[in-house]
């Protein structure tokens, strides 16, 4: 089969007939956000109680075949994982039940060789897919899928970028190096613009993402000064410098489109800055608005966590807190997900122009003490952004664990899902003797949350 986008009937196993024209599926840029319209959202949720009304579950499906089905020769050996992963964001397709998700790096793990971790890629050739999905009943159906793929036609792999700055990549079994890939994505945030391309944001440089309705990276933009060599697309530096302090694969991880066209990209963790140790202790992270017709950042904004037992009772490890989607609802307002691996709550935020830090001194490195080392950023004269507790998902009975991605499906309705790290864990133990995953049991589960 050659490379191109393909229908695939996760309830069956195979791949079946190329689709037809992309316009077929076009998708207005403003679709997330238009839901909220001039009217404005419901009140704060949970005045009448928050529930789920409707949950479906991926089912298996061999990620081998999903991947050879789309760059035909891409996987050699898919050690028994199955399809995975899709839940790092969640965006309307324009249908009732449908919605753009994206996968990240691919199976991936930890395991630790002589005290030190190592980081595995079980399945090194798993190219990043964008996967539409739809809703049908209790099954969550794969109609579309989009490898993504360089200037001429390559996969990007998931594999890390840069010795210097990255994860050193490693086969299922932490005991052989694999080479690294300047290609490299670990997609995370999805949206889809009004001419049918898409937008993503990644992990590892971190960096945006514009890619062609089917697939191909049009351009990666990434932060000035982080000199990537050997990229098969081009590479733009216009993202400022203080994100190369991103702490390793906790970089850009939600985005949002709003209204206008304009994206928001948040930072999933505090900045390393000045060090490792500020950032794990950090509350404070960042969100960078870009313009795309400009092809260029035009603000900058602080966010605060709040602390980490409140967001996750009984967690006391800072350093857990992230930002995995960020939802427009408005023309400069966003819910914002605060989360932990077993929590999550949504806080709504509005980006005023007052509140922009780009060009202060917050953005240079040699300010002391660093908008991250600092206990009370308002009090030191920063703009942190106002926020307001929209929901708790904690007290929403039946919601999974490791929430990534967020979508606003009407005024009273959001949908969610998990990411399940194509059933991956950590550890040798993870892998039986033939090498073949043993599979964690988690699925795939995409819920509709009524908000009143």
């Amino acid at each position: 089969m050659s490379r191109g986008r393909w229908l695939v009937a996760a309830s069956v196993v195979g791949v079946a007939a190329l689709v037809g024209s992309t316009a077929q599926a076009a998708v207005g840029g403003t679709a997330q956000a238009a839901v909220a319209g001039s009217a404005g959202l419901v009140g704060v949720a949970g005045e009448g109680g928050p529930r789920v009304v409707g949950a479906a579950v991926l089912p298996d499906f061999s990620l081998e075949e999903f991947s050879n089905g789309l760059i035909r020769g891409s996987v050699g050996n898919g050690r028994n994982v199955d399809l995975g992963g899709i839940g790092s964001d969640l965006y309307p397709a324009g249908r009732d039940g449908e919605f753009w998700t994206v996968t990240d790096r691919g199976p991936n793990g930890q395991i630790k060789v002589d005290g030190v971790n190592r980081r595995t890629f079980p399945v090194p050739g798993f190219d990043p897919a964008i996967v539409k999905v739809k809703v049908s009943g209790k099954t969550l159906k794969v109609v579309d899928a989009i490898p993504i793929t360089t200037r001429h036609g390559k996969p990007v792999t998931g594999l890390s970028n840069q010795e210097s700055r990255d994860e050193l990549p490693y086969t299922y079994d932490a005991s052989t190096r694999l080479e690294v890939n300047p290609n490299g994505l670990d997609t995370e945030g999805i949206v889809r613009a009004a001419d049918g391309t898409f937008w993503l944001v990644d992990e590892y440089s971190p960096s945006l993402v514009h890619v062609s309705s089917r697939g191909r990276v049009l351009a990666r933009y990434v932060p000035k000064g982080l000199d990537l060599q050997g990229a098969d697309y081009p590479v733009i530096e216009s993202l400022p410098a203080i994100f190369l302090s991103r702490k390793i694969n906790r970089g850009f991880e939600g985005l949002a489109q709003l209204p206008g066209g304009d994206l928001v990209l948040a930072l999933q963790s505090p900045l390393s800055n000045p060090s490792k140790k500020v950032g794990e202790a950090s509350l404070n992270t960042r969100l960078v608005r870009f313009s795309p017709r400009a092809g260029k950042v035009t603000a900058e904004y602080a966010y605060r966590f709040d602390p980490v037992g409140v967001v996750d009772p009984g967690e006391d490890d800072t350093s857990e807190l992230k930002i995995s989607s960020v939802v427009a609802v408005g023309p400069e307002t966003l819910l914002v997900q605060e989360r932990t691996d077993n929590a999550a709550r949504l806080q709504r935020v509005v980006l005023r122009p007052a509140d922009n830090l780009l060009g202060s001194k917050w953005e240079e490195v040699a300010t002391t003490p660093s908008y991250e080392a600092l206990s009370d950023p308002a009090a030191a004269g920063v703009p942190v952004l106002r926020k307001t507790l929209f929901l708790d998902l904690n007290t929403v009975a039946g919601v999974p664990k490791k929430i990534e991605g967020v979508a606003l499906v009407s005024r009273k309705t959001l949908a969610v899902i998990n990411d399940n790290d194509f059933g991956t864990t950590d550890g040798p133990e993870a892998f039986d003797a033939n090498g073949n995953l043993i599979d964690s049991g988690v699925e795939t589960t995409l819920l509709t949350i009524r908000l009143r």
